[in-house]
Formats: C-alpha cells, structure tokens, sequence
C-alpha cells in the first residue's frame, strides 16, 4: 500500500468532547436544553450540516437550521482545539509510514480549512501531502471523489490505495472507489463497522502501520 487515506475525526484525532460542547453551544443558542455526550457523538460523520441537522431534530425550519448552522460553525471554529488531541500511537506510526515513503492524506466531511487547522495545530501537518474536507468537491463521503482525486494527483492506483476510518461512510466510500478499508475500532462509531465489514480492522493505530510495512 503505497497511498493512504485516512478519515479524521474518530481516526487521527478524538474531538468528541469539542463536537459534543459545539453542538450543545448551539442548541442552548437556539433556545434548546442540551443532548448527552454520546448521543451527539452518534450524530458524527457525514459533515455539520448532517450533524446540525440531526442535533436540532426533525421539526427544525431551514431558517433555524441555517442559523444554528453558522452558529456551530463560528464557536467550533474558535474551540476546535481546547480537547482535541491525536489518538495514542498516531504520530509515531505516521512518522514510521512517512519514513518508509508512504503518500499520505486526510480525507475528511468536516470543512477543509478547519481541518487543515486541527491537523497543523496538532503537529501532524507535515506527514500529509493534502488535506481534503466535505467543502472541497462538489460531494462529500461517501462519494468517491476524493479518493479519485488524491489517486490522480499521486499517480497511484487502486491496488495499492488504502483508506482508514471508523465508520461505515469510510467502508461505503472505499467500496464506492473500488479499494480496500481498514477500520479502526476506537473511534465514534464501531458498531456500524461490521455491514459493509472493511478489509481489515485494528485496535490501534500501531497495528496498521505494522500490516502496511510487513506487506
């Protein structure tokens, strides 16, 4: 596997914490009593007009969704990185795949200039040869376009791309470019990782930079 693709949050990074804070900012701006941490972690994954949307419930207008929308954009914006931090093992095993001449980047449904934010302010930026986030094609995950795109710009094919993530949207977009997955079991959502099932499944970051130097 010469190119990897990895999703962000629930992957590289834990921001549940500054999600579930974000989201709850909004709902009490909005007039709304705050949700349980983890209900907000299961609304992650498709990008924050999703999350928003799901957070605000079904009897939301378009008017109050597009304000609590801007709304958690601008607080997020400005409290992305008060608790967020790298998963346990993730910098030493992208420093180990970068030293061995691995193409990495991140492909991600969160807004691309925040995620470029939380991967340099985290420190990470440099083993990454592009960010990629849910504004930057005209679709998100799990359209394949992103992957199509950093597969153009690398060069590399489909046999030796690998994408990394810890839900059924990254399996889905993998499956939708015709590459295989590995998932991670830490992350937000584990339990949607068993249909469609991904290629591989590790407990650790560690455990994939092994399998992709062994190989």
């Amino acid at each position: 596997m010469d190119l990897l693709i990895f999703d962000l949050d629930g992957t590289l990074i834990d921001s549940r914490l500054d999600l579930a804070n974000a989201v709850n900012a909004t709902r009490l701006h909005m007039g709304k009593v705050p949700l349980s941490n983890q209900r907000v972690y299961s609304y992650v994954g498709n990008g924050a007009p999703v999350l928003v949307r799901r957070a605000m419930g079904e009897q939301a207008t378009e008017a109050e969704l597009q304000e609590a929308l801007e709304f958690f954009l601008e607080y997020y914006r400005e409290h992305d990185l008060d608790f967020t931090t790298l998963y346990p093992g993730v910098r030493e095993s992208l420093d180990r795949l970068q030293a061995a001449g691995k193409r990495m980047a991140v492909l991600t449904n969160k807004p691309v200039n925040m995620s470029r934010n939380i991967v340099n302010g985290l420190g990470v930026a440099g083993h990454f040869f592009q960010v990629y986030g849910g504004n930057s094609f005209e679709c998100k995950k799990p359209n394949p376009i992103g992957i199509e795109a950093l597969m153009r710009e690398t060069g590399i094919n489909r046999a030796r791309t690998l994408m990394i993530g810890d839900s059924s949207v990254d399996v889905q977009t993998a499956r939708n470019a015709q590459i295989p997955c590995c998932g991670v079991t830490y992350g937000f959502q584990p339990e949607t990782l068993v249909d469609p099932a991904p290629e591989l499944l590790v407990d650790r970051m560690e455990e994939l930079a092994d399998w992709v130097l062994a190989r």
